[in-house]
This record gives C-alpha cells, sequence and structure tokens, in this order.
C-alpha cells in the first residue's frame, strides 16, 4: 500500500482521538498536505508533510509509513516524523504589588500612597523633550 486518505491516517497513527474529528478538521481547513488544503480523501504517501490544527494544537509531520488501520501508541509513533516547532516560551507576567495574607483591603493612606508611587514611577519613565 503506497497511499491511503489523510483523515484515516490521521486517526491510524493517534494524531486524531477520532476518523470523524480528522473529516471534520480536514472539512474546516485544519489540515494541509504538502501545503495544499486538504479533502478527508486526499491520499497521503511516505515523505508528504501533513500540517493539521486539532484540538488547538498546531502539528507538523512527515508521512514515514503509511497505514489504515489503528495501532498501539508506540508503533504510531514510529509511522511519523514530528517537525512540529516548540511552543514559544510563555510570557513573563509582570509582578502585582501584594499584601501580607490577611492585611485585607488597602485603607484611604494606603491607597493614596500607592497611587503617589505610580504616578511618580510615570513621570520617572517617560522622557520629556523640554527646553530648560
Amino acid at each position: 500500500m503506497d497511499s491511503t486518505r489523510v483523515d484515516r491516517w490521521l486517526w491510524a497513527v493517534r494524531l486524531s482521538k477520532t476518523r470523524a474529528d480528522a473529516a471534520t478538521a480536514c472539512r474546516g481547513g485544519h489540515v494541509r498536505v504538502n501545503d495544499k488544503p486538504a479533502k478527508p480523501s486526499t491520499g497521503v504517501r511516505p515523505g508528504d508533510t501533513v500540517r493539521t490544527r486539532l484540538y488547538d494544537i498546531p502539528r507538523v509531520v512527515e508521512v514515514g509509513r503509511v497505514i489504515e488501520k489503528r495501532v498501539g501508541a508506540p508503533e504510531a509513533v514510529t509511522c511519523y516524523v514530528d517537525h512540529t516547532p516548540p511552543p514559544p516560551p510563555k510570557e513573563a507576567v509582570v509582578p502585582v504589588a501584594q499584601r501580607e495574607r490577611g492585611a485585607g483591603r488597602p485603607t484611604k493612606r494606603d491607597r493614596r500612597r500607592m497611587e503617589a508611587f505610580e504616578q511618580a514611577s510615570l513621570v520617572h519613565a517617560v522622557e520629556h523633550d523640554v527646553e530648560d
């Protein structure tokens, strides 16, 4: 066997939980074979590149071996070469001023101090084009 349907192959190598999910992704434009939009019946051969976005996970795989029947996970991994780029690093979270546990809501005095601090940091962070 030298080719099979892309929806069947995605299901057989366990990139899709069900064949219906793979077919739906194809019809929705989330599967591309060799950078061309793929219908569920599009054929895949060894060496083809399949780009898919199933379950909000983008994947780029190269077909290594064509199979039609679903196999175990250890064997399924040998049927493709994963070229998926690593996910981008998560952006650093800006630290938020935290109060001690049990301190309750800020008092009016605390709030005024925080606002003054924020205003001072904004004024010093911006360069002004004012001639002296």
